[in-house]
C-alpha cells in the first residue's frame, strides 16, 4: 500500500465520519425546527384570541372614559351653577338678614330696657 492509496483511504474516513456527523446534526436540527414550528402555533393559537380580547377591553375602557369624562364635565357645569347660586343667595340674602338681625337684638335692647324701668 502506498502513501497515495494511505491518503486516500484516511480521506474516505474522515468523509465518512464528517457525513455521519452532518447527519446527526441535521436530524437534531430538524427536530428543534418541528418543535419550534408546535411552539409557535401553540402561541399563535393562544396570543391570537388574547389580543382580540385585550381589543375589545380596550375599547370598552375607552368607551367607559368617555362616559366618566361626560360625568366630569356635568359635575363641573354642576358645581359652578351651585357655587353662583350661593353667590347669589349670599348677595340676596346677607343684607336683609343682617338688618333682621340689627333689628332683633336692637328690639330685645329696648324691651330690656323698658322691662327695667317699671
Amino acid at each position: 500500500m502506498s502513501a497515495g492509496d494511505l491518503a486516500a483511504v484516511l480521506v474516505a474516513i474522515a468523509s465518512l465520519v464528517a457525513v455521519v456527523v452532518m447527519v446527526f446534526t441535521v436530524t437534531a436540527l430538524i427536530g428543534t425546527l418541528r418543535s419550534l414550528r408546535d411552539s409557535l402555533e401553540a402561541l399563535r393559537s393562544e396570543a391570537v384570541p388574547a389580543v382580540a380580547e385585550m381589543r375589545r377591553a380596550v375599547a370598552r375602557a375607552d368607551a367607559d372614559l368617555d362616559r366618566v369624562d361626560g360625568l366630569l364635565d356635568t359635575a363641573e357645569v354642576v358645581s359652578t351653577r351651585v357655587d353662583s347660586a350661593s353667590r347669589l343667595a349670599h348677595l340676596a340674602l346677607s343684607n336683609p338678614l343682617i338688618k333682621m338681625i340689627a333689628l332683633a337684638a336692637g328690639t330685645g335692647r329696648a324691651a330690656r330696657r323698658l322691662r327695667r324701668g317699671r
